[in-house]
């Protein structure tokens, strides 16, 4: 490869050429698909070299196509008769899930016809966010937050923290077991900076009326919040603030060390694994690593094995509760989910490729149980 410094291209050159995110190149380079030829050792800058490009342009077709990164690797790296074979194989699983949904969207057409159609329906800082970005926001980070019966004791873990911080706007949860952030960039500014808490069960009804809007102004004020329709400002939804104080989340994210080892595996194959998991051990579940497989290996029953694209310095085996990793991986977006470790006690850090906006912490517990 050419990587005469130049011929090079920095991050955001390469990004327009071969028509893939820096955000995805980033993480791509993470997971050792796509590393740059060089990184500058005091910057951090990365540089990409142009006999990259072809390698690159395949990665984003296959991406647009819905495959997994295993898959994509097994494309990018193994033998022309195993890369037509993985193809053929994604082309029928789409098919399969596409006449799914069409089975599924009818029957629910049908039923919405025989119901007579679907049932209708200050001051202070302000943003404006796409409903359906908003109402999908509440869905991955509400599950963070706490059941009933922790609630009794901390009400504020029952609520999801909605914080306004100049051009961002972020919704957290957690239940001291997880922790879920997701940050949204308004179509405004988000202006002066402000925080609020709200109850899941308030947020997820105001996030049902976000989704038929398509936009959605977020204003938070001395008493509480409220959500305007972006289009007919007097459609509104208020929601109640709730007093106390929530756990200072940005030290929890801040005192977490670099990260050792990531592991990179097809997320709904991940969720299937661990929910199987749930329903027949009751227990704590073991994840270990290998170069190209996830396994998870829980107590009183058998191994489950995945393909898995494996990088960094290896880490001991960590345990977790599976009732509390299924949420994480539930929640994400995309075919593929990344987990990164740091140490085998802290917690691991649980993103998707396609949503790096979206994050969760997931603590780790001893194998013996899965009380945390």
């Amino acid at each position: 490869m050419d990587d005469d410094s130049d011929a090079l291209m920095n991050i955001g050159t390469f990004a327009r050429r071969v028509g893939l995110a820096p955000s995805a190149l980033r993480f791509y380079d993470d997971c050792g698909v796509l590393p740059p030829v060089r990184v500058d050792g005091a910057t951090g800058y990365r540089y990409y070299a142009p006999g990259q490009e072809a390698r690159a342009v395949l990665v984003r077709r296959m991406r647009e196509a819905g495959m997994p990164l295993t898959d994509v690797c097994q494309v990018l790296d193994g033998s022309g008769e195993r890369a037509r074979a993985v193809l053929e194989a994604h082309v029928r699983r789409v098919r399969e899930t596409a006449e799914a949904a069409r089975s599924a969207v009818e029957e629910i057409l049908r039923d919405l016809e025989g119901a007579g159609g679907p049932a209708g329906g200050g001051s202070g800082a302000r943003a404006r966010i796409g409903g359906a970005e908003l109402a999908g926001a509440v869905r991955q980070v509400a599950p963070a937050a706490a059941d009933p019966a922790v609630c009794e004791e901390f009400p504020v873990l029952g609520c999801v923290l909605i914080e306004l911080d100049g051009q961002e706007v972020r919704l957290v949860a957690t239940d001291r077991y997880r922790l879920a952030v997701r940050a949204l960039r308004p179509s405004s500014p988000a202006g002066e900076s402000c925080r609020i808490l709200v109850r899941v069960p308030d947020l997820r009804e105001a996030a049902a009326w976000a989704l038929r809007r398509a936009e959605a102004v977020v204003e938070i004020g001395p008493g509480g919040a409220r959500l305007r329709d972006g289009d007919a400002p007097d459609e509104s939804r208020d929601l109640p603030a709730v007093a106390g104080t929530f756990p200072d989340y940005r030290q929890v994210l801040d005192a977490l060390p670099a990260v050792r080892h990531r592991i990179v595996t097809d997320r709904a194959a991940l969720g299937a694994a661990l929910a199987e998991v749930e329903a027949a051990a009751g227990g704590p579940v073991t994840v270990r690593a290998g170069q190209d497989r996830l396994t998870l290996v829980p107590r009183g029953s058998g191994a489950r094995e995945l393909a898995a694209v494996c990088t960094g310095a290896p880490v001991p085996p960590v345990a977790f509760n599976p009732g509390v990793l299924l949420p994480a991986v539930e929640a994400g977006v995309g075919p593929d989910v990344l987990l990164e470790f740091a140490s085998p006690d802290l917690p691991v850090l649980v993103r998707s490729a396609d949503q790096g906006s979206f994050s969760t912490l997931v603590m780790p517990v001893r194998a013996d149980s899965a009380d945390g």
